[in-house]
This record gives structure tokens, sequence and C-alpha cells, in this order.
């Protein structure tokens, strides 16, 4: 998986907490949005990063009182991702926003103290991978590792071409 993160300064990343541990030792078998950083991951880049995040639409609410922005909650398996979207951003990518089920939402991280939103600035529909899941070989038509079980436990494969 590729860590998309963009910053104009060096960034030192800290020691990895059990949860770095855990997600670099357990991949899931189902395929996933290219270049995403998971939810788990996004107390790492340095605010104003941008960075790419992805997941299933959980909520969207645009609150009277809030100017035309849209507050969007995404979950990916490591956790949620709060997506905000300005309304000229919301313009550019009105039915991806609207309709889509999966999205991969592209911009800032802006932190304040435990609570992390992702800026929109690009929005993209990847509903069409959903579809992907209801075949066996989802994950290798994909391109994406294929892991496999067995008595021993977890066999990382890659995808056969």
């Amino acid at each position: 998986m590729a860590l998309i993160c963009k910053s104009s300064r060096a960034v030192r990343l800290p020691h990895p907490t059990n949860v770095h541990i855990l997600f670099a030792m357990y991949q899931p078998d189902w395929p996933r949005p290219p270049a995403a950083l998971p939810a788990a991951m996004l107390k790492v880049p340095p605010p104003g990063a941008t960075v790419t995040v992805a997941g299933l639409v959980l909520v969207r609410q645009r609150p009277g009182t809030a100017k035309g922005v849209i507050f969007i909650t995404l979950e990916d398996e490591t956790g949620v991702v709060n997506v905000v979207v300005w309304a000229k951003v919301h313009e550019k990518f009105r039915r991806a926003v609207i309709a889509a089920r999966l999205l991969r939402v592209t911009g800032p991280i802006q932190r304040e103290g435990d609570v992390i939103h992702v800026i929109a600035q690009k929005i993209e529909d990847m509903s069409h991978l959903l579809d992907k899941l209801a075949t066996s070989n989802g994950a290798e038509e994909m391109g994406q590792p294929v892991n496999t079980y067995d008595a021993r436990g977890l066999t990382r494969g890659t995808p056969s071409r």
C-alpha cells in the first residue's frame, strides 16, 4: 500500500505504535482503493499535509447554519475519517458527493486536539470497486495482494497476472 503525504517540509515520523505495527502485519484480503492512507494513520502526517483517504460513506450532513458546507463521514477497516467539503468543491464534484457509496478524498489535514478533518480538494467516486467484492478473485483482478488462510495461518501472496 502506498502512503500518500505531500509536505513542503521534512517530516520526522514518531516511533511506530501498536496501531502502526498491527496495520503493517494485517493486510485485509479485500480490495481497497489504491494510494489511500488508513484512518488509523491520520495522526502521523503533520497538520496541513495533503493526504488521500478512502472509505464507505456513512453520513452526509449539510446543516442549514453551515453556509453550504457539507460534512461527510467515511469508514475504512481501521476507523472513521471526517471530511469537510466547501461549497465550491461540492459544486465541482457534486455527483460524487451526492451519490457515491465509496469515496476517495484528497486534501490537507486539519487537526484540533484529537479531532482530525480532511478538507476536500478532490473527490472521486470509487463505488465501482465495491462490485469487485462480490467476486472471489476481486482482489486479484485489481492487482492487490491476495491473502489466504490455511492451518498454519495467514499466507501473503501476490496477484497472478
